[in-house]
């Protein structure tokens, strides 16, 4: 008699049930009305309508977008071939990450300055990941506290993303304050240690940091804070809406809280996106955090290799969305390269090593792919629901789980890039 788990977060039909109740509801897809990918991108477009440097600021890319095209463009090259009359009532899609079990092999991924996007930022998607059994990456770059968004997420799973500080010091502070507020693993991006370059925001100017908004973890930081003889700001009281040309005259009019905002925007930007780090300096971050440490921004086989010998417990395969270098290899490229290393194999074979997956990712077979090729678990890039659906950011997995979930089959293979299979 096989074991089908009985829990909410994982029992059969959890997310396959999501079709069936919209036809029953015979309302359609709500609130959003769409369960198409590229709608729903343009329904939150339109919803920001009044703040369009927000939009592009989270859906802009580097350079020509060459990136972000061909991340996409790769998953049209795989084909799923599926197999018949193979028993997959209960298709398991559950996960085990670093000693835990988890719902689906979905993590949410870090985004910064949520509150660019809606006033509850943060909060809402940590409370969203919480409900949903999945890990909670929290930003570098995040508009609330370490320990506010710990506060929201519960008892859920929650990893944080370090954009690596300049100082031993800063970064240690800001470990051992994670640390305290539950978080299990360290995800290190080290695909920008500097700005990308984004058309847009060059030509609007627009970085909220130098006004102060997305620096929240360094200002509530006491050695950050201690630099200028001031106190941690543990309550944050986020811009809503971010007006850079409101902000800006209050600056020149002399306002001392804007003033002090650009003033550490500015520190806390050069504290951690001026200096570059090497293989050498990961020493002291393995040696510091006790937990599962994450590479993120991997697309090397070397790389790769390398991460193990350094003590990195995961990789995140991934070109950051296509957000950091024009002209760059596709993610999914970079996944297949890395699965066939026989010592990375043996590595994801015996737990030392977990790889992650993201860029390129929008519909629940994209996720299948990612899979079959090697991935354990994809970081997904939920921002554009938050706008229409703020309070209920996990609606997200409403539109992706279920098409996993019907997608992941013990039968299913994958059809490589140059082959075509017929009758088989």
């Amino acid at each position: 008699m096989s074991y089908l788990p009985t829990d909410p977060l994982t029992a059969p039909g959890k997310w396959s049930s999501y079709m069936l109740g919209v036809y029953i509801s015979r309302k359609g897809p709500q609130p959003l009305g769409t369960v198409v990918p590229d709608e729903i991108e343009e329904r939150a477009k339109e919803k920001l309508k009044e703040y369009p440097g927000a939009f592009m600021y989270a859906g802009g890319n580097a350079g020509t977008h060459q990136t972000y095209r061909a991340n996409r463009r790769a998953f049209e090259k795989y084909g799923i071939i599926p197999r018949m009359l193979v028993d997959s009532t209960f298709r398991d899609i559950r996960v085990n990450l670093f000693g835990k079990t988890y719902s689906a092999p979905l993590v949410m991924a870090p985004i910064g300055v949520q509150s660019l996007f809606h006033p509850d930022g943060e909060i809402a998607s940590a409370k969203a990941a919480q409900a949903l059994g999945i890990p909670y990456i929290m930003s570098s770059a995040s508009s609330r506290t370490t320990e506010e968004v710990a506060a929201a997420n519960g008892d859920g799973e929650r990893w944080y993303q370090l954009y690596w500080p300049g100082t031993k010091e800063v970064t240690e502070s800001v470990l051992t304050r994670a640390k305290a507020a539950g978080f299990t693993a360290v995800v290190v991006t080290l695909d920008t240690m500097t700005l990308g370059w984004r058309p847009h925001d060059i030509e609007t100017s627009y970085l909220p940091f130098g006004h102060g908004l997305g620096i929240q973890i360094g200002a509530s930081d006491p050695v950050f804070m201690g630099r200028f003889g001031k106190k941690p700001i543990t309550q944050t009281k986020p811009q809503w809406p971010y007006q850079p040309d409101v902000l800006n005259k209050k600056v020149a009019e002399g306002d001392e809280e804007a003033k002090e905002g650009v003033l550490l925007g500015t520190e806390w930007l050069k504290e951690c996106n001026t200096s570059f780090k090497t293989w050498d300096d990961l020493k002291h971050l393995r040696e510091f955090w006790d937990g599962p440490l994450i590479l993120k921004g991997i697309q090397r086989v070397a790389d790769a290799e390398r991460a193990l010998e350094y003590g990195a417990n995961g990789i995140v395969v991934s070109n950051h969305g296509g957000r950091q270098l024009d002209g760059a290899i596709p993610s999914l490229y970079a996944l297949e390269q890395i699965c066939k290393s026989q010592r990375i194999k043996e590595a994801q074979r015996s737990g030392r090593l977990t790889v992650f997956f993201d860029s390129g990712i929008r519909t629940g077979p994209d996720m299948f792919k990612a899979l079959a090729l090697g991935a354990q678990a994809i970081l997904r890039k939920w921002l554009y629901y938050a706008p229409r659906v703020p309070r209920d950011s996990l609606l997200f997995s409403d539109l992706i789980l279920p098409q996993i979930q019907r997608s992941h089959s013990p039968s299913h293979r994958l059809v490589p890039p140059g082959r075509v299979a017929f009758g088989s």
